[in-house]
């Protein structure tokens, strides 16, 4: 409680600071408007509903997205994870994969799915899937060898051992997996909007920031930073909880 607050309290003094830098000309109103100017001005643009339809379109976007590198990261590392062979040729791929400029793939994602949405969902995915693969592989990894003696003393099946014990003993790494799926993929979602769309509130930012409409762009970008604000630090929450309940902290 402690900690948050204190986070709570350094996060306040920021905005604080910031508010003064931009209300007294310290930081020129074109580079930034000061914190309230972006509250009321993404206040009016919910209240109004000129960014519905592009809201929309993020939000379907990136929970598609979600649920595909997800499921796929997580299917793939428990699979990794069970061929040391494969794992050892894949290991060295997987620490280099964020250095792999992932746009480049667009034309050919077009070429495959069609100008459509999909392929803006198959970038997103693949921007958050290797973050979940690798955190699986770590939770898998750091299971604890009691659990595992006793899951053989007990005659547990392969499939059970899976289920009942290797799985819950790495839901901690999991659900940091889930959180650094979600924020790649939100980067991943937003970022291709940005340069590659013609929809969506990366669009808007980019369309906003070229016309030097301030206000617009930094209330969504205000609105994108409060939304994946919540996510991670709810998920933050409830990864420590699993950690103090296997006794991990």
């Amino acid at each position: 409680m402690r900690l948050l607050l204190k986070r709570l309290l350094v996060l306040a003094l920021a905005i604080g600071a910031l508010q003064l830098l931009c209300r007294f000309g310290w930081i020129d109103r074109i580079t930034m408007i000061p914190p309230t100017e972006m509250a009321d001005a993404l206040g009016t643009i919910l209240v109004s509903g000129s960014a519905d339809d592009d809201i929309g379109y993020t939000l379907s976007n990136t929970l598609a997205a979600i649920t595909l590198s997800v499921t796929l990261g997580f299917v793939a590392g428990v699979a990794i994870h069970a061929a040391p062979r494969i794992r050892r040729i894949l290991d060295p791929l997987l620490a280099s994969y964020y250095a792999v400029p992932i746009f480049v793939f667009y034309p050919l994602l077009i070429v495959l799915l069609g100008v459509n949405s999909l392929p803006l969902i198959v970038i997103g995915a693949m921007f958050g899937m290797v973050a979940m693969v690798v955190n699986t592989l770590t939770g898998l990894d750091r299971i604890p060898r009691a659990l595992a003696k006793s899951a053989r003393l007990f005659r547990l099946g392969r499939a059970q051992e899976l289920f009942l014990v290797s799985l819950p003993s790495a839901a901690p790494h999991f659900i940091t997996g889930l959180k650094f799926s979600i924020v790649y993929t939100v980067i991943g979602i937003v970022a291709g909007e940005f340069i590659l769309s013609s929809r969506g509130i990366g669009y808007r930012i980019a369309f906003a920031y070229n016309n030097f409409d301030s206000r617009t762009m930094y209330a969504l970008l205000l609105l994108l930073l409060s939304a994946v604000t919540v996510v991670t630090l709810s998920l933050h929450a409830w990864e420590k909880r699993l950690h103090r309940r296997w006794g991990r902290e």
